[in-house]
Protein backbone atom coordinates (compact mmCIF):
# COMPACT_ATOMS: atom_id res chain seq x y z
CA UNK A 1 0.00 0.00 0.00
CA UNK A 2 1.61 3.23 -0.64
CA UNK A 3 2.12 6.06 1.51
CA UNK A 4 2.63 9.67 0.70
CA UNK A 5 4.55 11.29 4.28
CA UNK A 6 6.25 14.40 5.97
CA UNK A 7 9.44 14.46 7.91
CA UNK A 8 11.09 17.25 10.05
CA UNK A 9 14.57 17.58 9.25
CA UNK A 10 17.07 18.08 12.07
CA UNK A 11 16.93 21.77 11.03
CA UNK A 12 13.26 22.14 11.03
CA UNK A 13 12.61 21.86 7.34
CA UNK A 14 9.94 19.28 6.48
CA UNK A 15 10.45 17.03 3.44
CA UNK A 16 7.35 15.04 1.44
CA UNK A 17 7.69 12.04 -0.33
CA UNK A 18 5.69 8.51 -1.01
CA UNK A 19 6.92 5.33 -0.80
CA UNK A 20 5.20 1.64 -0.63
CA UNK A 21 7.53 1.02 2.69
CA UNK A 22 7.34 3.73 5.09
CA UNK A 23 9.52 1.78 7.83
CA UNK A 24 12.46 0.95 5.19
CA UNK A 25 12.16 4.35 3.34
CA UNK A 26 12.62 6.32 6.82
CA UNK A 27 15.50 4.14 8.03
CA UNK A 28 17.07 4.99 4.17
CA UNK A 29 16.71 8.44 4.69
CA UNK A 30 17.78 8.05 8.32
CA UNK A 31 20.94 6.26 7.01
CA UNK A 32 21.62 8.62 4.06
CA UNK A 33 20.38 6.92 1.03
CA UNK A 34 17.23 8.59 1.09
CA UNK A 35 16.69 12.24 -1.03
CA UNK A 36 19.71 14.36 -1.01
CA UNK A 37 17.50 17.02 0.32
CA UNK A 38 17.02 14.77 3.35
CA UNK A 39 21.00 13.50 3.18
CA UNK A 40 22.37 16.67 4.90
CA UNK A 41 19.70 17.11 7.36
CA UNK A 42 19.52 14.25 9.25
CA UNK A 43 18.22 12.75 11.56
CA UNK A 44 14.68 13.21 9.87
CA UNK A 45 11.55 12.00 11.80
CA UNK A 46 8.14 11.12 10.87
CA UNK A 47 5.31 13.52 11.64
CA UNK A 48 2.95 12.90 8.93
CA UNK A 49 1.60 9.86 6.90
CA UNK A 50 -1.49 8.57 4.81
CA UNK A 51 -2.42 5.47 3.25
CA UNK A 52 -3.70 5.55 -1.13
CA UNK A 53 -5.28 3.68 -2.37
CA UNK A 54 -2.51 3.29 -5.45
CA UNK A 55 1.15 4.81 -6.35
CA UNK A 56 -0.27 7.38 -8.95
CA UNK A 57 -2.82 8.57 -5.81
CA UNK A 58 0.32 8.48 -3.73
CA UNK A 59 2.57 10.42 -6.30
CA UNK A 60 -0.44 12.96 -6.96
CA UNK A 61 -0.64 13.43 -3.26
CA UNK A 62 2.77 13.93 -2.52
CA UNK A 63 2.71 16.95 -5.70
CA UNK A 64 -0.37 18.78 -3.91
CA UNK A 65 1.26 18.83 -0.08
CA UNK A 66 5.09 20.04 -1.84
CA UNK A 67 2.91 22.97 -3.33
CA UNK A 68 1.62 24.20 -0.25
CA UNK A 69 3.03 27.24 1.80
CA UNK A 70 5.10 25.82 4.93
CA UNK A 71 2.15 27.02 7.24
CA UNK A 72 -0.41 24.67 5.62
CA UNK A 73 1.58 21.57 6.08
CA UNK A 74 2.41 22.58 9.69
CA UNK A 75 -1.49 23.14 9.65
CA UNK A 76 -1.96 18.91 8.79
CA UNK A 77 0.43 17.92 10.95
CA UNK A 78 -0.75 19.17 13.75
CA UNK A 79 -4.62 17.84 12.59
CA UNK A 80 -2.89 14.80 12.08
CA UNK A 81 -1.48 14.68 15.73
CA UNK A 82 -5.00 14.87 17.36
Amino acid sequence: MPFCYILECADGTLYTGWTTDLDRRLKAHNAGRGAAYTRLRRPVRLVYSESLPDRSAAQKRELAIKRWPREKKIALVRDNEQ
